[in-house]
C-alpha cells in the first residue's frame, strides 16, 4: 500500500488524508501555494510538473475542446497553473484544413482571433480552482509595426487580463510550406517599439526559433543570438529548448553547450521544456538523459516546463495526460532544488510576481 501523502486537496484546510478508494495521494489544491504548506513529498506525490507554461486553449482551425473542459482535464491533473496560448498562426477560416501538415499551401497566417476567444472565455468560465495567465499570440515576428497599437487594443477591449506574449514564432521550418517566413534580421531591429512596452509592462514573450536542421545544425541560431543581443533586457522565454522534429539527431553535449552559453550570458533568458520532441529524441536516450539532467539541476532557476498540448477538436484528456507526462519524465530524475524550482513552479511565480510560493520538499 502507498503511504498516505502528508497533504491532500481541499480547499479550506492545509492537510488531509489518503485518497479513499485506491490509497493514491491526493493532488493538491491551488490554494496549497499560498504562504507555507507541508512538504512535497515525491516518493508519494506526482513528478508531474504543477505549471504548464505552454499550453494551447485554441488550435490552427478555431474548431477547439471547449474552454471549460480543457480547464478539467487540469483539474484532473496536478496542474494548478496554466499560460492560456491561442496559437497566432491560423489557418483561413473557410478552410477545411485542420492541420496545416496535410495542407501544404495553404497560408497559416498571424491573426487576433484565437486570443480574443480566449479573453471571452477567461471572462465567462475563469475557474476558481486554477490559476490562468493570459497570453497574446498573435504578434506577425516578420512584420513587427502593427504590434504596439494591436496591445492597445487588447488592453482596451480587455484591461488587464493579458500578461504574457507568445508562443510566436521567429523561425518555425515546420510551417515554411505554408507560406511562413522567419524574420530577418532586418525584421528584428523592428522589433524594438513592442519589447520595450513588454519591458514597461513586466511581461514575458516566449519565442519559437528552431536551431537549425539535421542538415544544418545551427542554420537558424544567428537569428536568436540577434534577438538576445538586442533585447537583453526582455524576459525572454526560448521555446522546446531550441529544438523541432526537423532536428532530432543534433549532438546533447553541442546543444547543451549553446544553450549554456547563452544563458550565461544572458541573465534574463529562459528555457521551455515542452514538447515531447525533447524526451522522444533526447532526454529519453540512455547516452543523453545524465547531461541534461546536470543542465537542468544547473540551470534550474532558468527552466520552465509545459506540454505544449494543442486543443484541437480530436483531442481529449487522455492525450493531454499523455503529454503531461511525457514532458515531464525528465523532472523526476532532477535533485530537490531544481525540482522545487521547475516543476513546484517556483521559477513561474518569480517570473510573473505571483503571491504564491512553491511547497519544500520532504526530507525523507
Amino acid at each position: 500500500m502507498r503511504p498516505c501523502m502528508s497533504f491532500a486537496v481541499l480547499v479550506s484546510v492545509l492537510l488531509g488524508g489518503c485518497a479513499a478508494s485506491d490509497n493514491t495521494p491526493a493532488l493538491r489544491s491551488l490554494d496549497s501555494f499560498k504562504g507555507r504548506s507541508a512538504c512535497y513529498d515525491r516518493e508519494t506525490e506526482p513528478y508531474t510538473a504543477v505549471v504548464d507554461t505552454h499550453l494551447h486553449y485554441r488550435p490552427f482551425d478555431g474548431r477547439a475542446i471547449p474552454f471549460n473542459e480543457v480547464n478539467d482535464y487540469l483539474s484532473q491533473t496536478s496542474v494548478r497553473f496554466a499560460n492560456v496560448y491561442g496559437i497566432g498562426q491560423m489557418l483561413p477560416s473557410d478552410s477545411l484544413c485542420s492541420n496545416y501538415l496535410k495542407c501544404p499551401g495553404t497560408p497559416v497566417s498571424p491573426t487576433t482571433r484565437n486570443d480574443f476567444v480566449n479573453a471571452a472565455n477567461m471572462l465567462e468560465y475563469k475557474p476558481d480552482d486554477l490559476h490562468l495567465t493570459l497570453s497574446m499570440t498573435f504578434t506577425d515576428l516578420s512584420d513587427p509595426e502593427p504590434t504596439v497599437a494591436l496591445m492597445k487594443l487588447y488592453e482596451k477591449e480587455y484591461p488587464g487580463l493579458f500578461h504574457w506574449m507568445g508562443e510566436v514564432n521567429l523561425v518555425k521550418q515546420a510551417q515554411f510550406n505554408n507560406r511562413h517566413k522567419p524574420a530577418t534580421p532586418k525584421d528584428i531591429t523592428q522589433w524594438a517599439g513592442f519589447m520595450t512596452e513588454l519591458r514597461v509592462r513586466n511581461y514575458p514573450i516566449t519565442i519559437h526559433s528552431d536551431i537549425g536542421n539535421n542538415t544544418s545544425p545551427t542554420l537558424y541560431l544567428p537569428l536568436m543570438e540577434r534577438a538576445l543581443a538586442l533585447y537583453p533586457d526582455n524576459k525572454i522565454v526560448w521555446a522546446h529548448m531550441g529544438l523541432s522534429y526537423e532536428q532530432t539527431k543534433m549532438d546533447a553535449s553541442e546543444h547543451i553547450a549553446i544553450l549554456s552559453r547563452l544563458l550565461d550570458q544572458y541573465p534574463n533568458l529562459m528555457i521551455d521544456i515542452s514538447w515531447r520532441v525533447l524526451d522522444d529524441y533526447y532526454f529519453s536516450k540512455a547516452a543523453n538523459q545524465p547531461l541534461y539532467v546536470a543542465f537542468l539541476n544547473r540551470y534550474s532557476e532558468r527552466i520552465l516546463p509545459g506540454s505544449d498540448f494543442v486543443a484541437f477538436r480530436g483531442n481529449n484528456f487522455k492525450v493531454y495526460q499523455q503529454e503531461l507526462e511525457v514532458t515531464s519524465r525528465i523532472l523526476q530524475y532532477l535533485d530537490d532544488d531544481a525540482f522545487r524550482n521547475i516543476a513546484l513552479g517556483e521559477n513561474y511565480f518569480t517570473l510573473l510576481g505571483l503571491d504564491y510560493q512553491a511547497p519544500q520538499i520532504c526530507q525523507n
